[in-house]
């Protein structure tokens, strides 16, 4: 695979990007996308909406104001963007943040 910068990458352990426990595999978090790499290339996987993953209003306490370009990985969820902060999914909602989960 190439990336927007032009180099070839392999995901894998020891790639440099976060694995993301999905179903039965690993993704890797890149440039806010979940890559999945497989025999026929690399897929595109967003996490869903679900019971681990939820998507409702779960008030959480966030001292950051989550945009791109935030020092916090984009993961996509549903159809949406949450941000990564210390292994939970937190949702920019109004003034707050919601908490979608763990990864």
């Amino acid at each position: 695979m190439e990336h927007r910068d032009g180099h070839p990458h392999e995901h894998g352990p020891g790639c440099g990007h976060r694995a993301i426990r999905h179903g039965d595999h690993a993704d890797y978090l890149h440039d806010g996308h979940l890559h999945s790499p497989g025999e026929s290339g690399v897929a595109e996987h967003v996490l869903a909406v679900d019971h681990g993953h939820p998507a409702a209003c779960a008030p959480v306490e966030c001292p950051a104001r989550h945009h791109p370009g935030c020092p916090h990985p984009r993961v996509p969820h549903g159809d949406h963007f949450d941000y990564l902060v210390d292994g939970a999914l937190h949702h920019l909602h109004g003034d707050h943040c919601d908490l979608h989960g763990t990864v």
